[in-house]
């Protein structure tokens, strides 16, 4: 149970609501899974510059749960499911794009 009180821990001293931190444990035959939910305003300090800070939270569960002899991994839940669009689903969205109204225009 170190590995959820250490994940809270971390997590509630990061984010701006730190109410709204929830870990539900699980645990099956792959090991312990922690699942992170937080305030979705909260998502980038969580996540950092490119998923730094999600990747050093993972690194130290691991050293926790190996400590533990056990195997830790992290969810964070996102409930928009990661809905983010990438450049390449926006460049193809903005080809479906109607401009017949102003292609006519002489701009």
């Amino acid at each position: 149970m170190k590995d959820k009180e250490f994940l809270e821990m971390i997590v509630r001293n990061i984010v701006s609501n730190p109410d709204a931190v929830v870990v539900d444990r699980t645990v099956d035959e792959m090991g312990v899974l922690l699942t992170l939910k937080i305030d979705p305003a909260d998502m980038g300090y969580v996540i950092g510059r490119r998923g730094q800070t999600a990747q050093a939270i993972r690194t130290l569960l691991k050293i926790v749960g190996a400590k533990n002899n056990s195997r830790v991994n992290l969810k964070i839940y996102d409930p928009n499911g990661g809905s983010k669009p990438r450049s390449s689903e926006m460049r193809d969205h903005n080809r479906d794009i109607d401009t017949s109204a102003v292609d006519d225009l002489k701009i």
